[in-house]
């Protein structure tokens, strides 16, 4: 019979070892994260022309903060930023691309919405932008408000949330106004240019985009309110956790990565000297996390080091040296007054 004194670490190491093969029954292997390592690519889609998220250059690179959310996502699954390929999608057509596998992700600036999340077969992520609708009408037209576009022709991209909320708004106040449904940013931009809409009807973020890429951007105003929450995340297929967690946390490392003061330039170092049980945790000095989601322990830091923090990917896109120069206000980080907040690294 085995004495208390040994029969103790026995039982310790059983119980550890039934925890491990419940951690591994819970977290199963993701048939997405199979195809991707088989096929040597992540497949991102994308929007075309959303300046700021993704539009194409001159050489044909994708460039933005969705393009570049891509690259690091990339560099967290290979350590390697540029094995990614990048499928524009429509407004109209991208939930179906996904749900057909055409693409391994969507990460264009799709909202949650609770029907969307349970009825399309699909699963919104976490936010990585918040933003709200709005209107930008002609400036020579001295609307004030949205009461103001009363009896306006309103382009709208087909398929999108503007377009459900602009028709509920105009309805609640028994006001008039003619839709036109374009599905390409582009087709918006020549309606405008050309007078064929008096508004367009867009969140915030498109509409200082459309904005900056119109021939006289001063000619146009964005109206001040905001009828909508419109938080943009990265969509799944239903039905792949893991896939859905590593998402989900390579979104909040980002995140992570700011509140600590980790960057695209001091993350070999910081990984090197830190001291701090998070830090170590999130660029895998010590193991942990990337073996809970089936990853490299050194995932965020590959990310980090190709994309940088949260700070870092906003600013080179939408800050305040870029054409939109938009504030951050809610998309802040939660210690700055904004609502971008990560849960704990352990």
């Amino acid at each position: 019979m085995l004495k208390t004194w040994l029969r103790a670490p026995l039982v310790a190491l059983a119980l550890c070892t039934a925890s491990m093969g419940a951690m591994a029954q819970s977290n199963p292997a993701s048939p997405t994260m199979n195809a991707i390592r088989s096929r040597g690519t992540l497949v991102c889609g994308v929007n075309a022309n959303t300046p700021g998220f993704t539009t194409i250059d001159s050489r044909g690179e994708y460039r933005g903060m969705v393009a570049d959310l891509c690259r690091g996502l990339a560099a967290a699954i290979f350590a390697d930023a540029t094995k990614v390929r990048f499928v524009p999608l429509s407004f109209a057509t991208r939930f179906t691309a996904l749900s057909a596998g055409e693409v391994d992700l969507l990460f264009l600036t799709s909202t949650m919405t609770v029907m969307r999340d349970t009825t399309l077969g699909l699963r919104f992520v976490e936010a990585y932008f918040y933003d709200g609708h709005g209107f930008m009408a002609r400036r020579d037209a001295n609307v004030q408000n949205a009461r103001g576009l009363a009896g306006a022709t309103i382009c709208l991209n087909p398929g999108t949330t503007n377009e459900q909320i602009t028709a509920e708004y105009f309805r609640s106040q028994n006001l008039q106004f003619t839709p036109v449904l374009l599905e390409q940013n582009e087709q918006v931009l020549a309606a405008l240019s050309a007078g064929r809409c008096d508004a367009f009807g867009f969140d915030a973020s498109g509409l200082a985009a459309m904005r900056s890429s119109l021939p006289n951007p001063n000619d146009w105003v964005i109206l001040p309110e905001r009828f909508s929450k419109e938080p943009y995340t990265a969509v799944v297929r239903r039905g792949d956790e893991s896939w859905f967690e590593i998402l989900r946390w390579f979104t909040y490392a980002l995140i992570e990565a700011e509140e600590q003061g980790v960057t695209a330039a001091n993350a070999e170092e910081m990984r090197r000297t830190s001291q701090d049980a998070n830090v170590r945790r999130l660029l895998g000095a010590v193991p942990e996390v990337g073996q809970a989601l089936r990853l490299d322990p050194a995932w965020a830091y590959n990310a980090i080091r190709a994309i940088g923090n949260y700070g870092e990917l906003y600013n080179r896109s939408l800050g305040p040296n870029t054409p939109l120069a938009m504030p951050r206000a809610q998309n802040e980080i939660w210690t700055r007054g904004g609502l971008l907040y990560a849960p704990p690294f352990r």
